[in-house]
């Protein structure tokens, strides 16, 4: 009875062992990915992803968890917590959060879009911004900041010279704040919200990012933390095809990618058409201006150090022009 009852115990533990290994191989074909995106045609290829299921084609079993979210500070917030792996967002926003000893890098480029300053009619150059205007932008240290920092440099040599005249909104607010006449003076702002603002009377672009940069530079790149890329392989390559599969989409099918982009922007097709067919709008996933963006922050003290070497900022295999 003793061994029967030994060997009832054994049985009962090699059978426990069996259950999880097995309940432990079911997790591990479980995979999640967590992606964060902001407003704008700019972000039309992850749209294109999502809409097509590109990442569910290259990992069936993967679930993918979408955020929209109104600006890079809040992604950067939601990264250090560990609730998302994955970012779009600009270079300078980007560099801040490397300089604050965030562990990421950059796996991608994503899009090119016109950038532009909208003023009142009254300012017609940076010359005639007073201390009595506000300029709305996304955010300090965003792309549309540092792009004025760049300008006022070059204006005034004085790069923070507009820096207490900034104010924090979204482009949605940032368009109805300065088409009220109220709260703002004039609005930083890309793809749409600068063509719609210019369809109003008495408003004019005073500066135009490519002005303000000096040349080309990528808009929008993607990122990953450090966890992500070296824990999750296989959906860090899927995530890469993906998007360079929706790229490849939108530059082949424009037509195609319009239509499907209606159901993520309130303007029309011919409009979505129109814009991400300019001239001055492209999808890559080359990144292009990182040296120049990270010399100038850092020489004017938006960042304390700027990379040495293009692998502190960048994963393996990123197709870049510095």
């Amino acid at each position: 009875m003793i061994v029967m009852k030994k060997l009832m115990i054994i049985l009962f533990i090699l059978l426990l062992l069996i259950t999880q290994g097995c309940t432990t191989q079911g997790s591990e074909d479980t995979k999640e990915i967590r992606i964060a995106e902001q407003y704008g045609i700019a972000y039309a290829p992850i749209q294109i992803m999502r809409h097509q299921g590109l990442l569910e084609k290259e990992i069936p079993e993967v679930e993918v968890l979408w955020e929209q979210m109104i600006n890079t500070a809040a992604i950067r917030e939601a990264m250090v917590a560990d609730k998302l792996d994955v970012g779009f967002m600009a270079i300078p926003p980007f560099y801040i959060g490397w300089d604050k000893g965030m562990d990421w890098k950059i796996f991608t480029g994503l899009s090119t879009v016109p950038v532009g300053l909208v003023a009142s009619e009254d300012i017609s150059s940076l010359k005639d911004i007073t201390s009595e205007h506000r300029i709305a932008l996304p955010q300090p240290g965003s792309v549309q900041h540092i792009l004025l920092s760049m300008a006022c440099d070059r204006e005034f040599d004085d790069p923070q010279k507009m820096d207490n005249l900034l104010v924090t909104l979204s482009h949605p607010d940032g368009m109805n704040a300065l088409l009220s006449g109220n709260e703002v003076n004039a609005h930083f702002t890309a793809t749409p919200y600068l063509e719609s603002e210019l369809k109003n009377d008495g408003y004019n672009q005073i500066l135009t990012g490519k002005e303000a940069f000096g040349g080309d530079y990528s808009f929008i790149i993607g990122v990953t933390t450090k966890n992500f890329h070296d824990e999750s392989p296989e959906l860090y390559q899927a995530l890469n095809e993906a998007v360079a599969e929706a790229i490849e989409f939108i530059n082949k099918n424009p037509e195609e990618a319009a239509s499907i982009l209606t159901e993520y922007y309130d303007i029309s097709e011919e409009e979505i058409l129109e814009y991400i067919t300019s001239e001055d709008t492209s999808y890559s996933t080359v990144v292009k201006g990182t040296k120049k963006f990270s010399d100038f922050m850092y020489k004017t003290d938006y960042i304390s150090k700027t990379y040495k070497d293009i692998n502190e900022i960048m994963w393996d295999n990123v197709e870049y022009e510095e």
